[in-house]
C-alpha cells in the first residue's frame, strides 16, 4: 500500500480519509475479503471499487466523527461511477454492501488486536 506523506495532505482528516480508502482496497487481497480486483481504469469492475472504497472511506470517517473535505480527484472518480450506476440501478446498493463488509472486517480486526493487549 502506498500513500503520500502526511505533509502533503492538508490535513489530518484528508490524510485519514486517503488512508481507510487504500486500506479498503488492501482489505480485498485473497488472504483478507478476497475481491476481485483485476478492473483497470474505466472499467465498471474498476469504477466499482473505487465506489466502494469510496463509501467505506466516508462510513469509517462517520464513525470517528471525522468531516472530510471532497478531494479535487473526486471529480475524475464521480464520472466513472455515474457511468457504472447509469447501467446498474443496483450498483450502488453493491458498493455499500460491499463497504459495509469492509468496514466490519475492518473493525473486526481491531476488536482482534485490542483482545491481543496491541492496540
Amino acid at each position: 500500500m502506498q500513500i503520500p506523506q502526511f505533509a502533503c495532505f492538508r490535513d489530518a482528516v484528508a490524510y485519514y480519509a486517503v488512508l481507510l480508502h487504500e486500506c479498503g482496497h488492501a482489505s480485498g487481497a485473497r488472504h483478507r475479503l478476497d475481491r476481485d480486483l483485476s478492473g483497470r481504469f474505466g472499467s465498471a469492475a474498476y469504477a466499482m471499487e473505487e465506489c466502494t472504497v469510496e463509501l467505506l472511506s466516508a462510513m469509517i470517517c462517520a464513525d470517528l466523527g471525522l468531516s472530510v473535505e471532497p478531494r479535487p480527484d473526486h471529480a475524475r472518480y464521480v464520472a466513472s461511477w455515474l457511468e457504472m450506476l447509469r447501467s446498474d440501478k443496483h450498483a450502488i446498493f453493491t458498493a455499500a454492501s460491499k463497504a459495509q463488509q469492509i468496514a466490519d472486517w475492518m473493525h473486526a480486526q481491531q476488536e482482534k488486536e485490542e483482545e491481543r493487549g496491541v492496540a
